[in-house]
């Protein structure tokens, strides 16, 4: 069986991100983008997909954190859809419900090869840590973008900025973890027969 792994370099003058992905690993992290919140977040999406990530970004956080936050995601996106490759044998949609504490997040996951993502989190306050509440949506955005995945995150529910961010990228995981599950066959998961 075909090893379902990328790396990642990308380096500009607002970046420079390292990454390792593993979508058959066990949930791994080793999440060091300057962004605590965001480390939390990437570290939450890959325990629960069961990815194994090593991300390291240096990024122009004197600035703030949006080239950062932006940038990850775009190569995490980049490599998933590499690690994908013509995405064979993949179940290629998910879909999962996600609670924390009072917060309820719901994801839908098709990787169809065609980006699209609505992503309603609808966070309150001006920032979570370090990290800009407005960057948790752009993150999804920018991840549904770079993977060409259509993706929708709802969270339902919730009072607390942080178990709604984390509920919703809790459920991304879930919904990622299946999409990507391998069913067996050879087949391109599309009537088209390419994704």
């Amino acid at each position: 069986m075909k090893k379902r792994v990328s790396e990642k370099r990308r380096e500009t003058s607002e970046t420079k991100i390292a990454l390792d992905l593993d979508l058959d690993g066990g949930g791994k992290a080793d999440v060091k983008t300057g962004v605590g919140f965001l480390d939390h977040l990437f570290t939450a999406l890959a325990r629960h997909a069961r990815f194994d990530l090593k991300l390291t970004c240096e990024g122009d956080t004197q600035v703030d954190d949006h080239h950062t936050a932006e940038d990850c995601a775009i190569v995490l996106g980049q490599a998933l859809d590499e690690a994908l490759g013509e995405r064979r044998g993949i179940a290629r949609f998910g879909w999962a419900y996600a609670p924390m504490d009072e917060a309820l997040a719901r994801a839908s996951v098709d990787l169809s090869g065609r980006p699209f993502s609505v992503a309603s989190i609808r966070l309150a306050g001006d920032r979570i840590g370090e990290l800009a509440t407005e960057n948790v949506e752009h993150v999804i955005n920018s991840l549904a973008e770079a993977s060409r995945a259509a993706i929708h995150v709802d969270v339902l529910r919730g009072s607390n900025d942080h178990h709604r961010a984390e509920a919703a990228f809790k459920a991304l995981a879930l919904a990622l973890r299946q999409a990507v599950a391998q069913d067996g066959s050879a087949d391109v998961p599309s009537t088209k027969g390419a994704l």
